[in-house]
């Protein structure tokens, strides 16, 4: 294991898993000592509700900790991470429109996905020519019977711990790449999850169907309304260890537009 220092650019919705009960897989780039950015990485496996408090990293904190590349994964940038050694250094915030975080990921953007696989990589950052809609839909609303015994578990034998929630929606986009690729994403990014589970508690709605139809407005509002009109979207990319040819987004960065991009988004979207 060797300490090194980590730009968190993303991180899933937490997951259960038979081996580390509740993980989280977070990508960042990984910086040298003097935080130069060098290479896109993936830290796994993280138990993140399980973390002291001061080790609770949020999205574009650079930590330290000690890693080593996860010689059981082929993928270059996967590395495994004693979540425990995990220090948090300092926040990049959003001075001049993401200006720092944008120095440290966009040397790493990509053309598309096919320039990603060519290059024998599994993740990266790539900016769509145009985003073709938003969309969410329903998925299964319990965990799969394997993964519910190992939450029942956590409750008999961790109850402090607060059971981990099966979000029954995913949400993504349609857009096509700058080389005419179409493609249909979810998302896993922690951050979209929380922000409908964060709505549908808050809605003063009676029954619980109008609460979550309530919710899915209020994310639609976000990913559509704001985020296409408003916001110069990348997306950040990763693929599935078992199957490295399905890639989706894990995250999304989202500075804002200049105002001649924002005109051109806009008619993109309304098919003008």
């Amino acid at each position: 294991m060797e300490r090194r220092k980590i730009l968190i650019a993303t991180k899933t919705y937490p997951s259960i898993s038979r081996k580390y009960k509740e993980t989280v897989c977070t990508a960042g780039i990984l910086l040298d000592d003097r935080e130069k950015p060098l290479q896109w990485i993936r830290i796994y496996p993280i138990r993140f509700r399980d973390l002291e408090f001061e080790r609770r990293y949020k999205r574009w904190w650079i930590v330290s900790a000690e890693i080593e590349k996860d010689t059981k994964d082929p993928r270059s940038e996967s590395y495994r991470i004693i979540d425990s050694s995990i220090e948090t250094i300092r926040f990049v915030d959003t001075k001049n429109n993401w200006a720092e975080r944008k120095s440290f990921v966009l040397p790493f953007e990509f053309s598309s996905i096919a320039e990603i696989k060519a290059q024998g990589k599994s993740l990266g950052i790539i900016k769509p020519a145009s985003i073709t809609k938003y969309f969410h839909k329903e998925t299964d609303r319990d965990w799969k019977p394997q993964q519910q015994t190992i939450r029942d578990q956590l409750d008999l034998f961790e109850p402090s711990v607060q059971l981990l929630e099966k979000i029954p929606y995913q949400f993504g986009y349609e857009f096509t790449e700058i080389d005419g690729t179409k493609h249909k994403y979810t998302t896993s990014d922690w951050e979209i999850s929380e922000l409908y589970r964060k709505c549908r508690d808050s809605s003063p709605a009676n029954s619980i169907e109008e609460k979550e139809q309530e919710a899915l407005l209020k994310v639609k509002q976000k990913m559509e309304d704001e985020f296409l009109s408003k916001k110069d979207l990348y997306f950040i990319v990763g693929n599935l260890k078992r199957y490295p040819d399905t890639f989706m987004i894990i995250g999304i960065f989202y500075p804002m537009k200049s105002k001649g991009d924002e005109q051109t988004q806009l008619s993109i979207f309304n098919g003008v």
